[in-house]
């Protein structure tokens, strides 16, 4: 015994490693510090081997695993920086456990492993800076780490790993290990700061995290004062509440709010079944107490129940002439539209139970669709509920959401209902078409429960879960294409298209209804401004460009607003303005469109066509050429869809069987690509009606010959050179007649839609009918 304390006692000695072998032990857990004494369980072959490799006695290299779950770790498994520790004891446990108290002597860098069997060996040296003599900041730095360590024992005085607040700070290596285990919580972040190089930076980094620890527990403490706080107030709360429901129970009072229940429900007439609902929520609303959430719940529900307005309506007073005089004072022209929304109301007026047709009225924007369901409101004497669907995309913005939610509530539909107080409006269904489905459900379908007369007097939405009578409602919808418009809900309604706007109408528009509304909204008086026709034209042809009046109204704003300036600087206020074709570019700026510009020059190759989108006609101008030494080839540009890529297809087969007729020599198709190009090239094309257009382009491109300029066409076209019926003639011509074209040329089938065109385009251009691809070459090209 008397040689091995020997043996120790030399081993206590300061040692000075320069590159020296040491046999290894590896922690699972627990990171090592200097000056630290840590008991550790070994049980893992190499562990004992290279303790027993040292005979258990002397001084030993400790590093921590990475991952703890690794029961035997390669190199690359153990950090590279540990602990030379001396062993004080040993002590042979049951269950082959040996337990030995480890002391760290300093921390140490291992350079390389000299070997991994029996156990492991590595070769080490120095590491980091070691405190020499102790300066004021060092000892500044200890004093605030002791005085934040006094605060967290204060505010956790049972956390069990925190030191004694009077630990003794003249042992700087013993205050950075006993702080690694009382802040750091957990292995990785000790391994870092035993990396840490500098004792200096150490204990910075100690007091970083003490004070960061600090202010958490002090979080934490703070909250907990206030949940107790919490549940105090609410033990007390439901003491005090018990004690009014049993003073209410003795004053009868909660008889009373059931009684008021009842006499409302009586007032409203609510139908049996909605009296029996109401009987059951009371019920259970009595079961509960009064402040409790459910009973909240119940209290709303009930409130909605009475708040519908189950038998409450207007007195409809549909007087045809009235009706006629209201539509002619909101809307100029569209007179089969009116003519329509006349026999609807007379139908109405008939029946006294509207469950006929439900009107849907299609068109680009600014046509004035909402503007006529306003219109339809004020003839019926009816009130005017507006639902925009545009964005919609779950079923319970229709429906309502089951009262199992929290904040639930009934759809928009009885939401709108509930806010006219009445239960036969004019309800709106505002961009229909720009509904959308997902994973909460497809609210187009539940639109079909509302718009079918056969199913929509017992309309259920989830939130009031009794059926509610949506049959004398008059629903109207409206939307730019129906298009997207699932088919069974398109059955439901009655489709009644609006088409753009000529010149002449929007000139009308301007004077009767455009100029006059922005005088008064803008604070002028009536007359104030002037502008005569040819002002108001210049308006509309240079500054504009659109089917409907929209970007028009906003114009004339522009203009009123700037005489608005004008009559303010001046303090003039009785004075009239008028404004002359030479003032727009002053008002509104330079002109933005020129109309008939490109009408002038017939092209090899360039034809211009026509085509129907949601914001009504536009042309279309398709480009050819042909590019020689090549290997005839196909190439479409412009963002043509699938549809308008075959069009071009059979436009060039039908081009090769023309070659003859048209002296075009047949080498032409293999010894060049053709290239078709539509311009604008970021706007989706697609559609069969350009047939005839790309076959004429074709055509000219390969014959040379020259095409009309002020020519426009449309039509499909088959791989015999018929010409086939297109859609939307009426737009496609408006859009003819203001690009400045003056021949039309469309199928022979369409010439039943020709009575749908303005007089006005009528008038303007020459309409000509053709049934086979070689009129339409004979119209077009310029021979």
């Amino acid at each position: 015994m008397d040689e091995i304390k020997e043996m120790i006692d030399e081993t206590k000695e300061e040692i000075t490693i320069e590159k020296k072998l040491y046999k290894v032990i590896t922690l699972r857990k627990n990171v090592l510090f200097p000056s630290q004494v840590l008991t550790v369980d070994l049980g893992r072959d190499k562990s004992l081997a290279g303790v027993n490799a040292i005979g258990g006695v002397g001084n030993i290299v400790v590093l921590a695993q990475k991952d703890k779950m690794l029961t035997n770790p390669t190199p690359n498994d153990l950090y590279r920086v540990g602990t030379l520790a001396r062993i004080r004891q040993i002590s042979r446990m049951p269950n082959d456990v040996t337990k030995v108290i480890l002391e760290g002597i300093k921390r140490v860098v291992v350079t390389d492993f000299t070997a991994f069997t029996p156990h492991i060996e590595c070769e080490a040296e120095d590491y980091g800076v070691v405190i020499g003599e102790e300066t004021t900041e060092i000892s500044a730095i200890k004093n605030l780490i002791v005085k934040e360590l006094e605060d967290i024992v204060k505010l956790q005085p049972k956390q069990q790993n925190l030191p004694d607040a009077r630990l003794d700070t003249s042992n700087t290596q013993k205050l950075i290990a006993n702080m690694a285990y009382a802040i750091y919580d957990n292995d990785q972040k000790r391994q870092r700061l035993l990396e840490v190089n500098s004792e200096i930076d150490q204990l910075n980094d100690i007091y970083a995290k003490s004070l960061t620890a600090r202010e958490i527990f002090e979080a934490e403490k703070n909250i907990a004062q206030k949940v107790r706080a919490s549940v105090e107030k609410n033990q007390k709360e439901y003491y005090l509440r018990e004690q009014i429901k049993a003073i209410h129970e003795e004053l009868g009072d909660d008889e009373k709010e059931k009684e008021q229940y009842e006499k409302t429900a009586k007032q409203k007439g609510l139908p049996d079944y909605a009296v029996q609902k109401l009987e059951k929520e009371l019920a259970r609303m009595d079961k509960m107490a009064p402040n409790s959430p459910e009973a909240g719940v119940i209290r709303t529900y009930i409130e909605w129940l009475l708040d519908m307005p189950w038998n409450t309506y207007t007195d409809d007073c549909i007087d045809l002439a009235s009706a006629r005089k209201i539509l002619d004072e909101d809307h100029f022209g569209l007179e089969k539209i009116k003519e329509r929304i006349i026999e609807y109301l007379a139908v109405h007026s008939l029946t006294q139970n509207p469950g006929g047709a439900i009107l849907c009225f299609v068109g680009p924007p600014g046509v004035g669709k909402t503007s006529i369901v306003s219109s339809i409101a004020r003839a019926a004497n009816r009130k005017l509920v507006q639902m925009s669907l545009g964005g919609v995309r779950d079923e319970a913005e229709v429906r309502g959401h089951r009262r199992t939610y929290i904040g639930a509530m009934p759809g928009r539909i009885l939401t709108g209902m509930k806010n006219a107080g009445v239960n036969n409006p004019v309800f709106l269904l505002d961009e229909i078409d720009k509904m959308s489905s997902d994973f909460r459900g497809d609210p187009a379908s539940a639109m079909l429960e509302v718009l079918d007369p056969n199913q929509n007097g017992k309309f259920m939405d989830h939130y009031l879960e009794i059926p509610y009578d949506l049959s004398k409602t008059m629903f109207v919808a409206t939307a730019n294409s129906i298009d997207s418009i699932p088919q069974p809900l398109l059955d439901r309604m009655e489709v009644i298209f609006l088409s753009g706007y000529t010149y002449t109408e929007k000139l009308e528009i301007a004077k009767r209804y455009l100029l006059p509304k922005q005088t008064e909204k803008n604070g002028l008086k009536k007359g104030q401004v002037v502008m005569d026709d040819k002002t108001l034209m210049d308006v509309i042809t240079l500054y504009t460009k659109e089917s409907g009046v929209r970007n028009l109204e906003r114009k004339m704003a522009d203009v009123v607003r700037k005489i608005a300036v004008k009559i303010v600087d001046s303090g003039k206020t009785d004075d009239v303005y008028t404004v002359t074709s030479s003032d727009l570019p002053d008002v509104l700026g330079p002109s933005k469109y020129k109309p008939f510009e490109n009408v002038n020059t017939d092209s090899v190759g360039l034809v211009k066509g026509l085509a129907w989108t949601s914001v009504g006609g536009v042309t279309l101008d398709v480009e050819t050429n042909l590019i020689p030494d090549c290997k005839g080839e196909l190439v479409l540009t412009g963002k043509m869809g699938d549809v308008m890529k075959e069009s071009a297809r059979i436009a060039l087969s039908v081009t090769r069987s023309l070659a003859k007729e048209y002296n075009i020599d047949v080498v032409l198709f293999k010894d060049n690509d053709v290239h078709i190009h539509i311009p604008e090239g970021a706007t989706p094309k697609d559609g069969p009606s350009a047939g005839v257009t790309l076959t004429t382009s074709l055509v000219s491109a390969f014959s040379g010959i020259k095409v009309r300029s002020d020519v426009a066409m449309t039509g499909e076209i088959t791989l015999r050179g018929r010409v086939l019926a297109i859609g939307g003639l009426k737009e496609k011509s408006l859009a003819a007649f203001m690009s400045g074209v003056k021949t039309l040329i469309i199928p022979k089938e369409n010439e039943k839609d020709i009575a749908d065109i303005p007089t006005e385009v009528k008038d303007a251009l020459e309409i000509i009918t053709v049934s086979d691809i070689h009129e339409v070459l004979d119209v077009a090209l310029a021979r």
